[in-house]
């Protein structure tokens, strides 16, 4: 097992540095010329050339990317002399638009899209595969075909349709959350309750979707896999149908869902932008786009480029290890 750890590591590490290597050579490809962007109105062609100094831009595109490396560990510094500025590590660069580091940009963000993230895989998980479950154990009866009405509604209604909704109703109409509270960040180890106010419709809202597909998932594979052979040598042994479904039935069956649910979670984590932007919560999503569309910040759009990407790769690697420990042939294969 040790083994297989250690060589899906590697793997992730070899990926992670050959994706931040290809982001960077896209965004050298751009028509787009950033120290221009973030020159005044009386831009002159010195200045042009010292703002593409201090942004790191008068190197070549592997010179840049080692030195973004290099921050990640060491820190960086931006500028010469009496207007140098140095980012402490992990350095993701600094955005002269913003005049901040982006690591304290992004970390500013990060926990808004989290707890989005987090909320919404956990609410997703609990209900999509307890339904699923109950779908499958309940076949045919009312109970089905409850869930079946959920799984209808959930797959066809768009997020930002349900978000609208939940905003209208729950926060407006019957006035659950106050209005000025959302998109306020609240610690859920100081305010758990206030935490609980700002993000429990946004995780609900964005949760619905995903929870109304794992039920489906589910119990498809529940029903598929209760009709296996050894799920009946297990019946004729005498074992009780509480434990043939704990120990053998969702074992067998949910495995295939470990895959889906980690690279769920991490293209939440990449940014859920339709729900931040309808609950007005300052995430990663949202910061990203407004790099992109409105002040075209490259140093923040290659940060949430490459935290996107490390997340999926993260994930990637996590749900491969907790495959391991379900599945034993993985590990040899």
């Amino acid at each position: 097992m040790l083994s297989y750890v250690t060589r899906r590591l590697l793997y992730t590490v070899i990926l992670l540095a050959i994706v931040s290597l290809t982001i960077f050579f896209i965004f050298d490809l751009i028509p787009v010329d950033p120290a221009r962007l973030v020159c005044s109105k009386q831009c002159t062609p010195s200045l042009v050339e010292g703002n593409r100094h201090r942004l790191g831009l008068d190197v070549s595109v592997l010179e840049q990317w080692w030195r973004f490396i290099v921050g990640l560990f060491a820190g960086r510094t931006f500028g010469e002399d009496g207007i140098a500025i140095h980012c402490a590590a992990p350095a993701l660069g600094y955005s002269f638009s913003r005049h901040e580091c982006v690591t304290k940009i992004v970390g500013e963000a990060f926990p808004f899209t989290f707890s989005l993230a987090l909320g919404a895989f956990i609410l997703w998980l609990t209900v999509g595969i307890s339904l699923g479950v109950l779908s499958a154990r309940k076949k045919g009866k009312f109970a089905d075909r409850a869930a079946s009405v959920f799984v209808l509604v959930g797959t066809s209604l768009p997020t930002f349709i349900s978000g609208i909704l939940v905003v209208l109703f729950i926060v407006l109409k019957f006035n659950l959350v106050n209005p000025l509270e959302l998109g306020n960040w609240h610690s859920p180890w100081t305010d758990p309750f206030g935490w609980l106010q700002t993000f429990f419709f946004p995780c609900a809202t964005l949760a619905l979707a995903y929870a109304a597909t794992y039920t489906r998932f589910t119990r498809s594979n529940v029903i598929e896999t209760s009709s296996e052979d050894f799920i009946r040598t297990a019946r004729a042994k005498g074992l009780s149908e509480k434990v043939i479904l704990r120990k053998h039935t969702l074992r067998a069956a949910l495995a295939p869902i470990v895959t889906i649910a980690g690279l769920d979670f991490a293209g939440l984590l990449g940014g859920a932008i339709i729900t931040e932007g309808i609950f007005g919560l300052n995430g990663l999503g949202k910061l990203s786009i407004k790099a992109v569309t409105q002040t075209y910040d490259l140093p923040i759009i290659v940060a949430t480029t490459l935290i996107a990407s490390a997340f999926v790769l993260i994930m990637n690697l996590i749900v491969d290890i907790a495959y391991a420990f379900i599945d034993p042939r993985v590990r040899t294969s």
